[in-house]
C-alpha cells in the first residue's frame, strides 16, 4: 500500500512526498484509516515504527476538513501529551513538517525553559498544543490555557508516562477536557495499568498492534562479550577502527554518561552526554551538534533518549544493558528506522548475562555473539576491578528495586512543574 491510498489530502501527501516517503510503515497503514473514520484508538507500537506520523497525519486532515478561520482567538482543538521534552519537540516538528501546507497553527510547551514565551504563543492562539504534563498543568492552573474546546486528545508513549509517575497528572488533565472528543492512545506495552487507564477514557477503541520486534527487523544485532573493565577501550576501538561518524551510546546512569563522555574525549573521540540533569539548552545543543556531525558520539540515558529523532542513525551501542528488557527494544529502535538498516551492538560483561537472557526471551530469539580479538572477557579482570559507587541517593534508589519511586510519593500540594523535573532527573 502507498500513502496515496490511505485517503489523505493532496496537501498532506505533498508534505509526505517532500520527506521522501511513499510507503507507510505497518503502524501508519493500520492507524491512519481508523483515525480518519473518527474512532478512538488503542495502538501498541514502540519508538522507531513511525507512530508519530500515524496519528499526526490523520489528525491534521480531520482538523483541516473542519477548519474555520478565526480572526481573533483560535480555540485549542488538539492536545498531544508526551512524557519527555525531547519527545514533545519531536512531535511538534512532525506536526510542523506534515502540516506546512495547511493553515493550522501549533506550539510545544514543556518544563526546563522559561514559561513566558510559551504563554505569549498561547495568547496568539494555536490549534494544536504538544505538552508535557507538568508544564501543561502549570499553564492550566494559571489560566493560560483552556482545554475545554479540545476535539482530539493524544496520549503518546503512555507506558513511559506511567513509569515516570505521571498517572495522577494524566487524570488531572482528563478532567479538564470536554467529554466529546476523539482519543488516541499509543503505548509500547499493554500492562494491566495501561489497560485500566485506557478503559477510563477511551470509547469503543479500535485496537491496533505492531509486532513487538517490528521496529528491529531492519537492525543487525550483535553482542560483544567483554570484561567490564575493558568496555571503554573496546568502545573506542570499535568507533576508531570502524571510522564511525555517528553513534548513539546508552548508559544506565547520568554519572556513567558523563564519565564515559570524558573518557572518550581523552581518546580523541568528540562527544556529548544527554540526560535529565542537563539543561534543555544543553540537550538541544548536543543533539544539534550530533545531527550536524560536529560530534561523533551522543551518550544518553534511557529517558533522555526517548523521542530522539535522528535520521539515518547507523549505530547504536548498549554500553550497559538496561534493567528492563523492553527498554532494549526502545534503544535499538533509534536505528533502522522507516525501512532503513542499522546496527546495534551490546557490550556485555559477565554480570549482565541474566539481563541478556531476559532480552532474548522477550524477543524470542538469540542475539549473535562475537568476541573481539584483544578484548576477550576475563572474569579475573572484573573480580579485581573496584565496584562503581553511585554518587547520590537518587542513584542508590534507582539500583534498589524495592525503593519507592519519587513521583508516586509526592505530597498532594507539590507543583506539577517540580514533579515533571523530578521525573526527568531520575536517570
Amino acid at each position: 500500500m502507498k500513502f496515496d491510498q490511505l485517503g489523505l489530502s493532496a496537501e498532506l501527501l505533498r508534505a509526505v512526498n517532500d520527506q521522501g516517503y511513499t510507503t507507510p510503515t505497518p503502524v501508519q497503514e493500520k492507524s491512519i484509516p481508523v483515525v480518519l473514520e473518527g474512532h478512538d484508538i488503542l495502538a501498541g507500537a514502540q519508538t522507531g515504527t513511525g507512530k508519530t506520523a500515524g496519528f499526526t497525519l490523520p489528525m491534521l486532515q480531520l482538523m483541516q476538513n473542519n477548519h474555520i478561520e478565526h480572526h481573533h482567538q483560535r480555540p485549542l482543538r488538539a492536545l498531544v501529551l508526551t512524557p519527555t521534552r525531547e519527545l514533545a519537540a519531536q512531535v511538534g516538528d512532525s506536526i510542523a513538517t506534515y502540516g506546512k501546507y495547511l493553515s493550522l497553527k501549533s506550539t510545544v510547551v514543556f518544563g526546563g525553559v522559561g514559561i513566558n514565551p510559551q504563554i505569549e504563543k498561547l495568547k496568539r492562539g494555536v490549534d494544536i498544543l504538544v505538552a508535557t504534563p507538568g508544564r501543561l498543568l502549570d499553564l492550566a492552573n494559571q489560566g493560560k490555557v483552556d482545554l475545554s474546546t479540545v476535539e482530539f486528545f493524544v496520549l503518546d508513549e503512555a507506558d513511559r508516562m506511567l513509569d515516570m509517575g505521571f498517572i495522577h497528572d494524566i487524570r488531572r488533565v482528563l478532567k479538564l477536557l470536554p467529554k466529546q472528543r476523539q482519543n488516541l492512545l499509543f503505548s509500547a506495552t499493554f500492562s494491566k495499568e495501561i489497560k485500566q487507564l485506557a478503559q477510563g477514557f477511551l470509547r469503543a477503541p479500535v485496537y491496533v498492534e505492531v509486532a513487538r520486534n517490528e521496529a528491529t527487523h531492519q537492525v543487525t544485532q550483535v553482542v560483544h562479550p567483554v570484561s567490564k573493565s575493558k568496555k571503554r577501550a573496546l568502545l573506542s576501538h570499535l568507533i576508531s577502527e570502524g571510522d564511525w561518524q555517528q553513534v548513539l551510546v546508552f548508559t544506565k546512569t547520568k554519572h556513567g554518561a558523563n564519565r564515559l563522555t570524558k573518557q572518550l574525549e581523552s581518546d580523541g573521540i568528540h562527544g556529548a552526554a544527554i540526560h535529565g540533569n542537563k539543561s534543555q539548552t544543553a540537550r538541544t545543543r548536543a543533539l544539534a551538534d550530533f545531527k550536524a556531525g560536529r560530534i561523533r558520539v551522543l551518550v544518553a540515558t534511557d529517558i533522555a533518549a526517548r523521542g530522539l529523532d535522528i535520521d539515518h542513525l547507523p549505530h547504536v551501542v548498549n554500553f550497559e544493558l538496561p534493567h528492563v528488557a523492553e527498554d532494549y527494544i526502545h534503544r535499538i529502535g533509534r536505528t533502522g528506522r522507516a525501512g532503513r538498516t542499522g546496527e546495534a551492538l551490546s557490550l556485555v560483561c559477565g554480570e549482565e548475562d541474566k539481563l541478556l537472557r531476559g532480552i532474548e526471551r522477550l524477543m524470542k530469539k538469540s542475539i549473535p555473539q562475537a568476541v573481539i580479538a584483544g578484548f576477550e572477557p576475563n572474569p579475573e579482570d572484573d573480580r579485581q576491578a573496584q565496584p562503581e559507587q553511585p554518587r547520590g541517593r537518587s542513584e542508590q534508589r534507582r539500583h534498589n528495586p524495592g525503593s519507592p519511586r519519587k513521583p508516586h510519593n509526592r505530597r498532594r500540594g507539590s507543583r506539577p512543574g517540580r514533579r515533571e523535573r523530578a521525573a526527568s532527573n531520575k536517570v
